[in-house]
């Protein structure tokens, strides 16, 4: 994998080029910071086996965003387990799809694209508004927002499309700095708090131990140096293959036969319907819910939430550069990987996801 393009500095003489690595094609320009912990850079690339795990682990990361997701909007939509199961499925296909065009074609750098937070308070907006509506039934309902839902995200869609393949993009990039993305990146974040972090609580013989396997491992690296690579690479693997692990345990031995039914919702791990809700082989197609329906009091709110995933978008892959070892991605790189995006969120709307893609580290 070779840089996303020269970067010229702004002070004294470029850096020298280095020789290019592997396959790569063309010089290869030093970044501006090196990271000297850093275990693979941009240049380099780990063992197939372990690259598997790597890769499995972001995707862990990932599902858990997914499934989060779905499991908020779907319920109000009037959707059944199977919904919520085809609804995941659809997400994890399209982050994939958009992962692999932005890798190859995009930035090429180390990031994935996967389901955005920011399209949330639109999408509930548009629940909210169609909860008013009368249906035959819950699984009509259901259906009726969907095709709302694909309407207003391809409309939204075209935001991103022009301004990147217009070069707007880049322009604007130029009055950006972390002043501006970060209050933007944390009101989405901090705004979507209450949906997460706090429903610990409402299962503490797993959230409890989660906690605690978390920080031990955080601190264990630093106290056994045996443990330091292991820890350092798949400590996200580890944390969460224990405490699924531990509430699959807890459930088959009976723990919860005898506690509250809201606790049993929220603990046990056969609750949840998904496995046996879902296919085992499930392509999207597209307009898989019906034909989108386009109204424009909803397409506004989509419209700003776009805009939005655009310049978390641009943070995100000037983190991950700056992680990576690469030079920071100018301004037409951004413009082609936001256009791309563009077209991502598209065949999301096309597919029938429910929210739109946003880069993730």
């Amino acid at each position: 994998m070779v840089e996303t393009a020269n970067h010229q500095h702004p002070q004294g003489p470029p850096p020298p080029p280095l020789q290019p690595l592997g396959g790569a094609r063309g010089p290869l320009f030093a970044p501006n910071e090196q990271f000297q912990h850093l275990q693979y850079c941009i240049h380099s690339n780990p063992r197939w086996v372990e690259t598997f795990i790597l890769g499995f682990q972001h995707y862990i990361v990932m599902l858990g965003t997914t499934v989060l997701i779905a499991s908020i909007l779907v319920p109000k939509m009037g959707g059944s387990h199977g919904d919520k199961a085809r609804v995941i499925q659809t997400l994890l296909f399209m982050a994939g799809l958009n992962t692999l065009v932005q890798t190859m074609i995009g930035t090429r750098l180390p990031t994935v694209m996967s389901a955005s937070f920011a399209y949330i308070i639109p999408v509930l907006a548009i629940i909210n508004d169609i909860s008013d509506e009368s249906f035959t039934s819950d699984h009509q309902r259901f259906l009726h927002t969907m095709r709302t839902i694909q309407g207003s995200l391809i409309v939204s869609s075209f935001v991103n499309i022009v301004l990147g393949f217009s070069r707007a993009w880049g322009r604007l990039t130029r009055l950006f700095s972390p002043v501006v993305l970060v209050p933007v990146i944390c009101v989405v974040g901090l705004g979507l708090f209450q949906r997460g972090f706090p429903q610990v609580a409402n299962c503490v013989q797993i959230g409890l131990p989660m906690l605690i396997i978390l920080v031990v491992t955080q601190y264990l690296k630093r106290i056994v140096h045996m443990s330091h690579v292991i820890l350092e690479r798949y400590g996200l693997l580890i944390c969460i293959g224990i405490v699924w692990a531990f509430a699959a345990i807890l459930t088959a031995a009976g723990a919860y036969n005898n506690v509250k039914e809201e606790t049993k919702q929220n603990c046990r791990t056969d609750h949840s319907y998904l496995m046996s809700s879902a296919p085992w082989i499930k392509i999207p197609y597209p307009f898989q819910w019906g034909t989108p329906i386009f109204r424009a009091s909803h397409v506004f709110g989509m419209l700003g939430a776009a805009l939005v995933t655009s310049a978390e978008s641009t943070g995100t892959f000037f983190a991950a550069s700056r992680l990576a070892g690469a030079t920071p991605p100018p301004s037409h790189v951004l413009n082609r990987s936001i256009g791309l995006q563009g077209l991502g969120t598209l065949l999301e709307g096309i597919f029938g996801s429910v929210v739109g893609t946003t880069a993730s580290v």
